[in-house]
C-alpha cells in the first residue's frame, strides 16, 4: 500500500498537483528521471540553469502565473541565492510545492526513524 495519495490535489492558487499521481504510477526513479526532463525542458541551455527568463519563456501563455508568481517560485527555491534553479534546486522545490508528497515524505521518514531507533526507548 502506498503511502502518497493516488489522485493530485489542487491547492489554493488552483494549481493541480500531478506528483503524487506520477510518484505513483512511475516509482521514485521514474519521478526523479521526470523532474529531471522538465529541468532541462525550463532550462537556459547555454547557462545550464533555469533562469527568471528561461522560465518566463518556457511557460508564455500559462494563465494565471504573473512575473511576480515566477520570481517568488524562483526565490523560494534559489538555495545558493545565485538567481537561478540548479537541477537539485529544482526538484527539491517541485517537492515543497507538492503538499502530498511533502506528506508522504514526513510519514516515510517518521517510519524509518522508528524502525531505526525502536530499541532507544
Amino acid at each position: 500500500m502506498s503511502a502518497i495519495p493516488p489522485s493530485g490535489s489542487q491547492n489554493s492558487s488552483g494549481f493541480h498537483d500531478f506528483l503524487p499521481v506520477m510518484a505513483n504510477k512511475l516509482g521514485g526513479d521514474g519521478l526523479i528521471g521526470e523532474l529531471c526532463n522538465g529541468f532541462s525542458l525550463l532550462m537556459d541551455s547555454e547557462k545550464g540553469v533555469i533562469t527568471f527568463d528561461s522560465l518566463n519563456s518556457a511557460l508564455l501563455g500559462l494563465r494565471g502565473l504573473t512575473d511576480d508568481d515566477l520570481r517568488s517560485m524562483m526565490k523560494e527555491g534559489d538555495f545558493d541565492g545565485d538567481g537561478a534553479l540548479n537541477q537539485m534546486e529544482f526538484c527539491v522545490l517541485m517537492f515543497r510545492l507538492s503538499p502530498e508528497l511533502m506528506e508522504a515524505s514526513r510519514f516515510l521518514l517518521k517510519e524509518a526513524f522508528e524502525h531505526e531507533f525502536k530499541d532507544f526507548h
